[in-house]
């Protein structure tokens, strides 16, 4: 394998990105393209809303390019057009028919709304599920839009990308291409929950997905709660126990009595995921996904390596240096929270791959291969891209650091114990920023250096480094602990730290300075409680020394010659995680004020952090 480096070009999840700007903008649209609205019956008779954009230009046939989404195929009237349509604005002045479908149950479609509706493998009769719907959808499209070359692609974003991803099992033989992007995988593991962790961030959100509207509407039938401050920090501590939410969601909220419901990976969260049906897939597949997405890391991993293990398909993958959905516009200079990582790397995704890779498939007649690499992957710490046969890359080296003392690695297991007092009540933030998010983004990069001097945080690191270190792929924590509690988070950390000479970029905050910037690279949670099990959590025996095993999503970052390599671990996370009352209870969203205690943990010397090191 190969590692090819290539110049930067110098050239809710995404719930609502709004379609309608001003009217200049929207004009290239409507000069070039026709729109109209249809009703598009399934097989169960229900009907769903579908807009289509047609190019003028009809001395030609056109693929349809088609999305489906829960959050409006906006602006609705046939006189009203969004001002850019498509993928990416390359594809839209190409020229290619593109679709846009209100799910089922939401905005101006019939039906009931199902978050994440369950797989259907031997649909019977009128059965259906998003496959199906995908499947007539298609059948349809092909069957009455003129001018289309009967080749089919799909697209996607967040929430559009995990339909995406859906369309994969429509079986439909017109579907060509699909490129979920940034897809959920699993409520269990993205967005809501990590490792059965209950996201408290997202909460909010519950708004979006948990009510129900009994007719089509052009108009939003939820809204959110009003808090009446933007500490979210203080809201979420001073509103005590999770139930105590009940307040804001009521029954009608279909999902928060989900969420309450099922605090364990049960059957209801087993057959909602999507990563175990990608089997025998045919369509070609590029996946897309952003290195400090903080809604969809695991989706787009899990999604492709399924694939990868169970289809003899064309399947690609990208990740950039991207939050969420980054991928999708250019602002020039590309930053996430405080860290710049370069010129017009959007650009070139769109131009050289999500454009090449749409029109290879759905436009080119010729056998010729898609000359692009199975994985493009950006090095977010020598900020250039890298090209790989396969993700993760095999040529690479194992490399373990055991907990020593003094807060060093040590290249052995030692005898040492590191203890510190984990208390509910003081949570360690994820971010030490007074704000309401509605999901949050920058943290993902954000500056760690107010955790590390706290006493619950324990901090473990390599010396300067004398010559760069490259990391590529996940990351595995085999922790030793002890809590003389019965109920635990583990919070593990990998970051970056900066030499005390580093300069500021523009997107520093005024009031940060980049010299010792403790950038976290990559980040996760394990509910102490399934660290055997998802299915059948266990209480921990106080003062006995436990296995937590976590695995943290890949990176590719080449930790700079003068940075430190640093490892944070701990118990808190607030308020991106829920408190662990540290008191086992059954369901935590049913704790009680009395449930929550301060405990002491402990963290062992033969603990491991293991790493993938490329040697160049």
């Amino acid at each position: 394998m190969k590692i090819f480096k290539y110049p930067l070009f110098t050239i809710l999840f995404i719930f609502v990105i709004n379609p309608v700007l001003a009217q200049s903008e929207t004009e290239y649209v409507k000069d070039h393209y026709n729109k109209i609205e249809v009703d598009i019956p399934m097989r169960d008779g229900t009907k769903l809303h579908t807009t289509i954009y047609s190019p003028k230009d009809t001395s030609q046939e056109y693929p349809i390019l088609m999305q489906r989404t829960p959050y409006s195929s906006r602006p609705y009237g046939e006189d009203q057009f969004r001002s850019k349509i498509g993928p990416n604005e390359i594809l839209m002045k190409e020229g290619n028919i593109i679709v846009y479908q209100d799910v089922r149950g939401r905005w101006m479609s019939e039906g009931k709304y199902d978050n994440m509706r369950a797989y259907i493998p031997n649909k019977k009769g009128k059965e259906f599920d998003e496959a199906s719907d995908t499947y007539d959808t298609i059948e349809w499209l092909i069957n009455n839009v003129e001018n289309n070359n009967g080749k089919v692609g799909t697209w996607g974003i967040s929430y559009p990308g995990f339909y995406a991803t859906y369309s994969l099992l429509s079986g439909h033989p017109a579907l060509k291409a699909a490129s979920p992007q940034a897809s959920i995988g699993d409520f269990f593991f993205d967005d809501f929950h990590h490792n059965g962790a209950y996201l408290l961030s997202y909460w909010r959100a519950t708004a979006v997905f948990g009510y129900q509207h009994d007719k089509p509407t052009d108009s939003s039938w939820y809204d959110f709660p009003k808090l009446g401050t933007e500490d979210q920090y203080q809201f979420f501590l001073d509103a005590g126990p999770l139930s105590n939410l009940d307040e804001y969601y009521k029954e009608d909220n279909e999902f928060w009595q989900q969420l309450k419901e099922h605090p364990n990976y049960d059957e209801f969260w087993q057959k909602r995921g999507i990563v175990q049906h990608m089997k025998d897939i045919k369509p070609a597949v590029m996946i897309v996904g952003g290195l400090f997405d903080a809604e969809d890391l695991y989706g787009p991993f899990a999604i492709y390596k399924s694939i990868e293990e169970n289809s003899d398909n064309y399947n690609s993958i990208v990740f950039g240096p991207w939050s969420h959905g980054d991928w999708a516009r250019e602002s020039g200079r590309q930053g996430v929270g405080n860290v710049y990582f370069g010129d017009s790397i959007s650009t070139h995704f769109q131009r050289d791959y999500e454009t090449e890779f749409f029109n290879h498939f759905l436009k080119k007649k010729t056998k010729d291969a898609l000359r692009l690499p199975e994985a493009h992957i950006y090095d977010t710490g020598a900020r250039e891209w890298n090209d790989y046969a396969e993700w993760p890359p095999k040529n690479t080296t194992p490399k373990t650091w055991y907990l020593g003392d003094e807060q060093e690695f040590t290249e052995e297991p030692t005898d040492n114990k590191e203890e510190f007092i984990s208390d509910p009540d003081k949570p360690v933030s994820y971010n030490d920023e007074i704000k309401m998010v509605f999901t949050p983004r920058e943290y993902m990069t954000g500056d760690q250096r107010f955790a590390a001097r706290r006493p619950d945080v324990l901090v473990f690191e390599t010396e300067v480094l004398q010559e760069d270190m490259k990391i590529a792929g996940p990351i595995e924590a085999m922790l030793k602990v002890a809590t003389t509690g019965s109920a635990a988070d583990w919070v593990v950390k990998v970051i970056d730290v900066y030499p005390p000479d580093a300069e500021n970029y523009e997107e520093t905050m005024p009031h940060l300075k980049m010299g010792n910037y403790h950038m976290m690279v990559r980040s996760e949670v394990m509910r102490g409680r399934f660290r055997d099990s998802f299915e059948d959590p266990q209480a921990f025996e106080p003062n006995i020394k436990t296995d937590v095993n976590i695995k943290l999503q890949g990176i590719n970052h080449t930790f700079k010659k003068g940075h430190k390599l640093q490892v944070q671990i701990q118990s808190t996370w607030f308020p991106l995680i829920d408190r662990n009352p540290q008191t086992y209870v059954d369901n935590i969203f049913e704790a009680e004020e009395e449930d929550f205690q301060k405990q002491t943990h402990t963290v062992y010397g033969d603990s491991a952090i293991k790493f993938s090191v490329i040697e160049e």
